[in-house]
């Protein structure tokens, strides 16, 4: 019942950062998952990548019950989705096949880097000036690969990327973060099932899809999707800048606990 506790806990957080921030919520699922599992002595070898599948997973509800709140404000802009979307599945589904083949030593040390980037983007407010418009179809497929490959190695929605990429090209910031959360289901699809196939030929634990731990996704799920529209509400209202600093905060705390667990 503990378990079951901090995946619905985790998920109810992660479903609120997913509407208010823009972010898939795989900043704090990963970690806390690793430390779950972690203390539940699920297979050292593929802590991260189960960590990673199911955070991705999780994302797909998420995603989807943030972007319909935001897409109720008219703030998802279909138009970027769609000449996104390509790119974005092509990049994650391949970035989950080399996840697969890479350590779990190396994907957390990886993770923890992203994750220290983050923050201190998010710590010192830093983001691009707008000063161009959006690229043609050629750049945004390929602005979608790198967007979506990274986030398959860090089991994110891709929204501390995707939404400095449409701020620096002119789209507003509540825009920017409604079709943020839009792209992060084409992300979480195409990355779950890549970590989902791929980990079919492993021996993992029970109640394990490949690299998802379904009782984790359920439990994270089922609250995320409920807390989702709580969040992109409170993105209308509350001071953005301010909450990031915060959560910043709370990142770089959880990437030193990471971090040091690697020696």
């Amino acid at each position: 019942m503990t378990v079951w506790f901090m995946y619905i806990a985790l998920g109810a957080f992660a479903g609120v950062l997913a509407g208010l921030l823009g972010v898939g919520g795989g900043l704090i699922i990963v970690p806390v998952l690793t430390f779950i599992f972690t203390a539940r002595h699920l297979p050292e070898a593929h802590i991260l990548h189960l960590a990673l599948g199911t955070s991705l997973a999780c994302i797909m509800f998420t995603s989807v019950s943030s972007l319909r709140a935001h897409h109720a404000r008219g703030a998802v802009d279909w138009a970027v989705v769609r000449r996104i979307t390509a790119g974005i599945m092509v990049g994650t589904f391949g970035g989950s096949w080399v996840a697969a083949q890479l350590s779990t030593r190396f994907l957390k040390g990886f993770f923890v880097f992203f994750l220290f980037y983050v923050a201190i983007q998010m710590l010192l407010n830093i983001k691009p000036k707008p000063h161009r418009q959006l690229p043609g179809q050629t750049a945004m497929f390929g602005v979608g690969g790198v967007i979506g490959g990274v986030s398959s190695l860090v089991g994110i929605g891709g929204g501390s990327m995707s939404v400095p990429f449409l701020i620096w090209c002119n789209v507003a910031m509540h825009r920017a973060i409604g079709t943020s959360a839009a792209i992060g289901f084409p992300i979480a699809l195409a990355g779950a099932a890549g970590y989902l196939v791929n980990g079919l030929s492993v021996t993992l634990p029970p109640y394990s899809l490949g690299f998802v731990y379904l009782p984790a996704l359920v439990g994270i799920s089922a609250a995320s999707v409920v807390t989702a529209p709580l969040g992109a509400k409170l993105a209308h209202s509350l001071p953005i800048d301010k909450l990031k600093k915060i959560f910043a905060l709370l990142l770089i705390v959880m990437g030193a606990k990471m971090l040091l667990s690697l020696f």
